[in-house]
Order: C-alpha cells, then sequence, then structure tokens
C-alpha cells in the first residue's frame, strides 16, 4: 500500500492530496487485492494485527451504529470498541460520519461489517489517506517502503537504543513492514501482468533508427542516444511498473547537435520532454514539460534545426526507413485456430458476410490512413523501397479488419499479385505474407480471385525456393474456403503441385509439405477435387506424413484424410496404406487439436466393418473412451463420441467398450451438450442396447428418462438416433415400462408428423418394441387421439423405408382386434393392397407381415383379393431373402382362407414354391407353406366334391 497505491494506483489528480481512486479495471484489482488482505489478516498475523497504528486511519463512513454488534460501546450514534490502546483510547471509534480506526484486528472486523459495502469503505479509507504506511508505522519505516529492495539491517537501525518492551514492539512493527513490503510487491506484479499487454516495439525500433544518424561526418544529425536504464522487464518495457499503468515505455537523454540535451518520455500516446529522469529518476522527474509528440522525429524536428535540416537531405532514404519503423504500430497477433476443420460439400458456398464499415470516414482509426500510404508509396517505390514498405505494412495488425479493408480498398491487392510475377523474390516473399494473412478475410480472398491472383499464386508452387513455397501453399489454404477458389485452385494445375510438394526429404520441405496439406486440406472440401488428390497419388504421400514426428505437420495431415474419408475408395484406401494404426497412435498426443481430427478421421472410417476391427486389433478403443474425460473440448468431445458410436456398430467392439466403463460415461454426457455431441452419444447409446444386458445398464444409470427428455428436440439427427435408442431400450419390459410412464410412446408416436422421411421411420420402427413390449399394448394405442389414422396416412408416403417401418408397426398394432377395426375403418386394407407391387425386398417383408395380421379382420382377406394384392404377394417367393419367404407365406396361409384367393393363388403357380418351401428347416415357413397349400387342397376338393354330386 506504499509504492503500489501512490505509483500504481490511477487517480484523478496527478499529485497527492485530496484526489480521488479512478473506476479503472486497474484499481478495481488493486483494491480487491487489499480488500483480500486485510480481510484474512487477523487469523494469518494474530500478533501483528493487534499493533496500534502511530496515528489511526480516518475517513467518511457510510455505516451508522446500528451496523455494529457486540465488543463496541454504542451510545446514540457514536461507536467505541472494547479494545483500547495502552493510553485508553479506543481502537475503533466511530463520530458520524468520521470513523477512527488504530489496528488491522479492528480494521478486518470492519471490513467484515460493511459487508457489500466492504469496497466501497476501503476505497474512501484510501482515498482519505494517501500514505497509510504513515499512520501505521510511522514516516521512517514509510519512507523506507518507498526505496526498493529495503534490507534488513536499514530496519534494525529505526528500533535502535528502545528499551525491551519498546524493542519487542519494534519486532513486530519490522515483521509489519515485511508483511506490507510483501503487499507492495504483490501488487506491483499484478500490475505488472495487467499491463503486459503494452508492445515497445515502435520506440526501440524509433530509437534504432536515430542510432542510425549519430555517426560522424556530413549526415551526422544528433549527437547520441540512450536508455536512461538498462534493465528491461520482460514485457520489454524499460520504465518501472508503476509509470508502465500510465502507458509509459521507456526514458531516453537525447544530444542534439545544436541544443541543449533532451530527456524524453516514449508512452503509447507518443512522445513528450518530461522533468530530466537520470539512471534512478526521482518521481517528479516523470511530469511531462512539453506537448505529447506523434513520435520522436516529429518531436526532434521541432526542437532541432539541425536535426530537421540533416533528415531533409536524406529524405528517400528516410522515407523508406520511417516506412519501415515508424509506422510499426499494433505488431500482428497469433494467427486464429483455423477452421478448416468445418466439413462442407462441393455444393455450399461459403456465405458473405457484410462488411462493417463506419458510418463516415471519421470513424476510420489511425491504422487505415496510414495503411493507405504505405500502399501508395507501394506503387511508385524501387526495389529496396518497396521490401521496406512491404516489412512496414507486415507490422500492422493485418488481422484486423480495418487494415485488411485499407489495402483492398486503395488497390493494394491488385499491387501484391502483381509482385508475385516479378523476379524478386524478396517482393513475392514480402508481398506472399501479407497476402497470406489478409485472406483470413471473406471479402479479400473473394477480390483475390476475382483478380485471377490464384494463378499467380499457384504458380509459385514451381518455385526452387522453399520459404516462396510454403508462404503460396498457406495462402492458398486460406483463399480455398470457398467453392469458386477450390475450383479455381484444380483448373490451374494446384492440386498436382501441392500434392507434389508433401515430400519432406530435408528440414526445410518439412515446412513446405506442412503447408501443401494445409492447402490440400481447404481443397479436400470439394468432390472432384477429392479425386484430384487420389489421382495424383497423394494419399501415399500423406499416409508417408502421418508417420511425421512433428504435430503441426500432423493436423493438417489428419484433417485432409477425415475430409476426404467421407468417399468410400478413400476409406479403404486409409485401410490399405496402414493408416488407421498411425491414426490410433495419435490418439494419445498430448494436442488436443490432433486427438480430435484422429477421431474424427476414425468416426468416418468406421462405417466400414473392417476399420472397426483394425481400431480394436491396434488397441484404439481404450483412447477414444479415455478422450470422453475431455468435456470441456466440445470438437473432441464429439469426435471421440463419433468414433466410439461408429465402432460400437461390432459387437465385439461393444463387449470391450463395456471393459473400459464406457457405458457410464456416455450415459452421463446425455445432459448439458451440444447437439453435435448428443447425436453420437445416442447412437452409441443405440448400439449398446443391442446387448440386453447393457438395457438395463443404460435403466440403472438414469438413462431412460434422459432419453425420452431428448424426444421433443428439433435437431433431425439427434431425433432418429432417440428414437432408434429408445426402441432399443423398449426391448426390455422394465424399460418399456418406464419409457409408458414418462409418456414417452406418446412422444415417439408425434415424431410421425415430423417432416423429415428418417425421423418418420425411425420412429415408427421405435414403435414396434414399444408396442410389443408394453404392458396393455391396445389400451395404450387406442390412447393416442388420432394416431392410428396418422400411422394409416403414412402409408401413401413415396419413400420405402417409410413405408417399411409403418407396415412393421402396423403388423403390431393389428394384434389387437379393436385397434384392427379402427385401422379398417381408416382404409388400411386397399393402401397396403396398393404397395403390394413394390420390388423392395425389406419392404415386401413387413407388408407381407402386415397383411398377414389385417386379414383377422372382417372381411379383410376377401378385400385383399378384390384390390389384387393376392397375385402380387405370390411373385414374392421369387425373392432371395429368407424372411420375405416367411412372411409371404404367413400372408398367403391367411388369404388362403377365402376361396377366391386361392383360386388366384392357384392360378399364379403358388403350389410349388410352397411345397418347396415346406422342405425348409424354418418351422414357421414350413407350417404357413404346408396351411396354405391345405387351403388350396381343400377348396380343390370341395369343388371335385361338388361336381361329383351335381
Amino acid at each position: 500500500m506504499g509504492v503500489s497505491l501512490s505509483r500504481a494506483a490511477q487517480w484523478t489528480t496527478a499529485s497527492s492530496g485530496t484526489g480521488k481512486l479512478e473506476l479503472t479495471p486497474m484499481n478495481t484489482s488493486l483494491l480487491k487485492e487489499i480488500l483480500c488482505f486485510v480481510e484474512q489478516f487477523s487469523s494469518q498475523h494474530p500478533q501483528e494485527a493487534e499493533h496500534v497504528f502511530k496515528e489511526p486511519l480516518q475517513w467518511s463512513t457510510t455505516l451508522v451504529a446500528s451496523d455494529f454488534k457486540t465488543d463496541y460501546d454504542i451510545s446514540d450514534s457514536d461507536v467505541r470498541s472494547h479494545e483500547k490502546d495502552s493510553e485508553g483510547r479506543p481502537l475503533l471509534q466511530l463520530s458520524p460520519p468520521t470513523v477512527y480506526v488504530r489496528s488491522f484486528s479492528q480494521l478486518s472486523k470492519f471490513v467484515h461489517l460493511a459487508d457489500d459495502k466492504k469496497l466501497e469503505e476501503l476505497r474512501a479509507c484510501l482515498e482519505e489517506n494517501r500514505q497509510p504506511v504513515v499512520n501505521i508505522l510511522g514516516p521512517s519505516f514509510a519512507s523506507l517502503l518507498e526505496k526498493e529492495g529495503a534490507n534488513t539491517d536499514e530496519l534494525s537501525l529505526i528500533g535502535e537504543g528502545e528499551d525491551e518492551d519498546q524493542g519487542r514492539d519494534s519486532e513486530v512493527k519490522v515483521r509489519l513492514f515485511l508483511l506490507l513490503q510483501n503487499l507492495d510487491t504483490q501488487l506491483l506484479s499484478k500490475c505488472l501482468k495487467e499491463i503486459s499487454e503494452l508492445d515497445p516495439t515502435a520506440a526501440k525500433n524509433e530509437v534504432e533508427l536515430l542510432r542510425r544518424f549519430c555517426s560522424e561526418g556530413e549526415t551526422r544529425a544528433l549527437k547520441s542516444v540512450r536508455y536512461t536504464s538498462d534493465y528491461e522487464f520482460s514485457n520489454g518495457c524499460r520504465a518501472p511498473p508503476w509509470r508502465q499503468v500510465h502507458g509509459e515505455m521507456c526514458y531516453l537523454v537525447i544530444e542534439p547537435c545544436d541544443t541543449e540535451t533532451l530527456y524524453v518520455t516514449c508512452s503509447t500516446a507518443g512522445a513528450f520532454l518530461n522533468g530530466g529522469i537520470k539512471q534512478d529518476g526521482e518521481e517528479s522527474g516523470y511530469e511531462g514539460t512539453s506537448i505529447m509528440y506523434q513520435d520522436l522525429v516529429t518531436l526532434l524536428n521541432s526542437r532541432s534545426p539541425h536535426f530537421a535540416e540533416n533528415i531533409n537531405k536524406q529524405v528517400h532514404l528516410i522515407i523508406c526507413y520511417l516506412l519501415f519503423f515508424l509506422f510499426r504500430r499494433n505488431p500482428a497477433g497469433a494467427v486464429p485456430a483455423d477452421v478448416f476443420s468445418e466439413s462442407s460439400s462441393e455444393s455450399e458456398e461459403e456465405e458473405e458476410q457484410p462488411e462493417r464499415r463506419p458510418e463516415s470516414n471519421t470513424d476510420l482509426p489511425s491504422e487505415y490512413w496510414q495503411i493507405q500510404k504505405l500502399v501508395k508509396y507501394l506503387k511508385g517505390g524501387d526495389q529496396t523501397a518497396t521490401v521496406l514498405t512491404l516489412c512496414a505494412m507486415m507490422d500492422f495488425n493485418l488481422m484486423q479488419e480495418t487494415c485488411q479493408l485499407a489495402i483492398r480498398d486503395v488497390g493494394g491487392l491488385e499491387v501484391l499479385i502483381n509482385l508475385l510475377d516479378t523476379d524478386e523474390v524478396k517482393c513475392k516473399i514480402g508481398s506472399l505474407k501479407i497476402l497470406r494473412k489478409i485472406s483470413h478475410n471473406v471479402q479479400i480472398r473473394r477480390t483475390i480471385v476475382d483478380m485471377g491472383g490464384l494463378r499467380s499464386i499457384v504458380k509459385i508452387l514451381d518455385s526452387p525456393d522453399k520459404d516462396l513455397k510454403a508462404l503460396a501453399a498457406e495462402t492458398i489454404a486460406n483463399v480455398a474456403r470457398f467453392r469458386r477458389a477450390r475450383r479455381t485452385v484444380r483448373q490451374y494445375g494446384g492440386i498436382k503441385k501441392l500434392v507434389a510438394n508433401l515430400t519432406a526429404n530435408q528440414v526445410k520441405d518439412v515446412e513446405v509439405a506442412r503447408c501443401g496439406a494445409l492447402a490440400l486440406w481447404s481443397c479436400s472440401k470439394s468432390t472432384k477435387n477429392k479425386e484430384a488428390i487420389r489421382k495424383a497419388e497423394g494419399i501415399p504421400l500423406l499416409g508417408c506424413l502421418l508417420k511425421s514426428p512433428h504435430e503441426n505437420m500432423l493436423i493438417p495431415v489428419v484433417g485432409t484424410l477425415q475430409e476426404c474419408a467421407s468417399e468410400e475408395s478413400y476409406r479403404i484406401a486409409i485401410q490399405k496404406e496402414g493408416m488407421i494404426r498411425d491414426l490410433v497412435k495419435n490418439l494419445s498426443s498430448d494436442n488436443d487439436e490432433l486427438q480430435m481430427h484422429c477421431a474424427s478421421a476414425i468416426f468416418k472410417c468406421a462405417e466400414d466393418q473392417q476399420t472397426r476391427v483394425l481400431v480394436h486389433k491396434y488397441k484404439g478403443l481404450q483412447p477414444l473412451v479415455s478422450l470422453l474425460s475431455k468435456a470441456g473440448n466440445k470438437q473432441l468431445l464429439a469426435a471421440a463420441t463419433g468414433a466410439i458410436w461408429k465402432c460400437s456398430i461390432s459387437v465385439e467392439n461393444v463387449a470391450k467398450l463395456q471393459e473400459y466403463k464406457a457405458l457410464d460415461t456416455l450415459v452421463g454426457l446425455l445432459t448439458d451438450q451440444p447437439e453435435e455431441v448428443l447425436v453420437n452419444v445416442v447412437g452409441a447409446l443405440g448400439e449398446f442396447a443391442q446387448i440386453p444386458a447393457n438395457k438395463a445398464t443404460i435403466r440403472k444409470c438414469g438413462g431412460i428418462k434422459l432419453l425420452v427428455n431428448l424426444l421433443t428436440g428439433t435437431n433431425q439427427a439427434l431425433l432418429v438416433n432417440v428414437t432408434k435408442a429408445v426402441g432399443a431400450c423398449a426391448t426390455d419390459k422394465d424399460n418399456m415400462a418406464i419409457i409408458d410412464q414418462l409418456d414417452g410412446v406418446r412422444l415417439v408416436w408425434s415424431l410421425l408428423k415430423n417432416p423429415s422421411a428418417d425421423v418418420q421411420s425411425s420412429a415408427a420402427w421405435a414403435l414396434c418394441p414399444c408396442i410389443e413390449n408394453a404392458k396393455d399394448a391396445g389400451e395404450m394405442v387406442r390412447s393416442l387421439v388420432g394416431g392410428l389414422e396418422l400411422i394409416v396416412n403414412l402409408l401413401k408416403s413415396a419413400n420405402n423405408e417409410v413405408l417399411a417401418s409403418i407396415c412393421a408397426a402396423i403388423s403390431k398394432i393389428a394384434k389387437d382386434k379393436e385397434n384392427l377395426a379402427v385401422l379398417t375403418d381408416h382404409g388400411v386394407v386397399p393402401l397396403l393392397a396398393k404397395l403390394t407391387n413394390t420390388t423392395d425386398d425389406r419392404l415386401r417383408r413387413h407388408l407381407a407381415e402386415a397383411i398377414s395380421h389385417c386379414c383377422m379382420w372382417g372381411s379383410n382377406r376377401a378385400s385383399f383379393g378384390e384390390a389384387g394384392a393376392v397375385a402380387s404377394l405370390v411373385r414374392y417367393l421369387k425373392s432371395k431373402e429368407r424372411p420375405v419367404h416367411q412372411s409371404t407365406a404367413m400372408a398367403l396361409y391367411q388369404l388362403s382362407k377365402d376361396p377366391n384367393n386361392c383360386i388366384t393363388m392357384h392360378g399364379k403357380g403358388v403350389v410349388k414354391p410352397l411345397i418347396h418351401f415346406i422342405g425348409s428347416e424354418d418351422e414357421m415357413l414350413q407350417e404357413a407353406s404346408a396351411g396354405c397349400v391345405r387351403n388350396i387342397r381343400l377348396l380343390a376338393l370341395a369343388n371335385t366334391k361338388a361336381r361329383l354330386f351335381h
């Protein structure tokens, strides 16, 4: 609370006295640190807390007598603490509105009593006691605290010559001093951390420039330029921390040739003369004694005619250096994480982003105009000036939209692209370094393509200069984020050139290959480019790079592979090239991004059975499960859960995943997750639930309720997987009871109204086990108002998967006679009969099963015959699918109970195939076939008898 308060804190006035602490983030941060120190002081330092201050801290408080509890004598509005000093004075006294505090013990109690006003009270205390250490310890200790690095010898001198009691008191004071000194250090460190963003690069470059003109001879403009301090803080500044908070970065002593020595402060706002700061300057020396100048050159021009005259003589070179140094403001920050992993198809066009332009030119920042000046100079300079200008431009924050558009608005893009066609390597490198950054802007990359810039950039990929090739590839990676750009790269032969650059035999080749992989990653979002990469033999080269030890290489390589893995040819190639082993290996990397892309690649590749086998073989299942613990990284979690989902399609993988307790973890991820994670988690649960024991585990973990809750969502992919999972769980009667209690069947049924055919079909499939395992299925179905009509209407769908699932549901519903009667009333028979001309075996199977069950009501058998269903069903017996044979034979058996249908069957040649099926090992097929033949035979015998008797 010494140096930090007087120097680092920001006051409304520059001098001490009655100034107020400004309401700034820095001050708030300091206050909170001091408050924490005061609140904990009594408990952490009880002996020092009892020490009586030299003079009380006093300030105007908002607290009143009623705010004080026990340990205080209260008389009207006055308050006095029971604790007193050696002279009988209370250690805390309130005489509204002033409070007097004489110890840390009482100060700690006071801030606790202040409750939600404690920060305001502390602010008031510090504002009215600008030198609190003087009050607490006295002026001797306070002056010592102002010095840097006070030692114990100096402290001991303060208490020398005192008696024993006073000596003990001095020991406490020394310890208290050290605690306050430590607090001061902490506060200053916090200030330093807060100001770590200060960048003294521009000031350093100006000093470097000025030193170039301190040499002897006719061109000498200055005698010397030196810093007042040789010490440089971690952020590059030379000013002490309590001055850095005011934006000051360093102090200079400049000796002109024609005037007195100048003492200069360099700050974020510019440069100004100070009061004469030396190596160990006094606080008063920091005060400004001149106006603020834009930069050092401007200041010196105004103060030294000799300097101004000599600078003007070298105007051409000086302009170049000024462009290089003086325009170096806001050095570019790190490039943000790329969005290369965002998958898209070639039919998708990158969305146009509207430009966020200021309402008027007066709203444009100074960087905009500075860059425009640079671009104008770039158009007319020679090679040296061009290189220097490009360097100056690179030191702007080119990731900032204002700077990007400033280059475009004044014709800078055209100049930069033209430089790519020159023979000057340095100019090409400078141009590409700028294009690489500004091409992160949507409008800029479109303009580059419109101007034909990609032709020049692709051409550079053939350059023997490896730096140029790497920069060109990385620029292509940025530009090729929309369809037209990707197509243009391919048309100019860029895909072949990029693939050719993937060979990394030497150290410098690694960067070329990495940038090439980045570019291929962007380009691979096009289906035709994927094919071009494959034809250019890119897959084996990517496979080689996948073994690289460099993580920054692996990320774009795996990114490209996962993008291409949507194509079956790539998935097969990835298996054959042995890449699954490397993908599994890198799942154990320490790099979250690399892990994410590897898991995502496995996610896509595991659509194929062979990949699932290989992931198991190379022990990839355990690393995938371990990634589930990184729940904070949603992209990684989505990739890991996706890979687990696809791998769990194989039953043997489910058993292995269960060894690693994957199911319990997956159920725990059913809440508070983004939809892309939920889709995968629920998909995996649907596969796990194919194993009976896992159904019970899901129930015991509370998973049934969580799944049912997800049925109310709108994400179609999620709804498809949820209904599948619910359906799989519903085959367990205990699970079905919970689903029914949670109104789950109604929610699933309502999804039949969803416009998505995938959702409709998955909902209908889920209803089958729900109806089959419900305690009173018939009543449950009837309770769903309009449900049966909805089911029947879906028989008009044009989607075969919807039709097959609805037929399957009807076969379950029709087992209840009352519900079958309602179905019949809604016209189920003619709609089913109309579908019988299908050649889709999946639909045939469930359609025949539905017809079989619908025959059980009234005259439905005859109605099916009249609608022409019988003849079509007979053709189903020629199918190669045994399930189709079984359901068809059952339908024919039921239909054969109507004489007219028997005649139709016999006429269509049904007997011969049925007799063949009577010899089947499938008992249901045997019985149905035999029953149908029997009915046909009985009708024939009846006809024969009728003719004989007639």
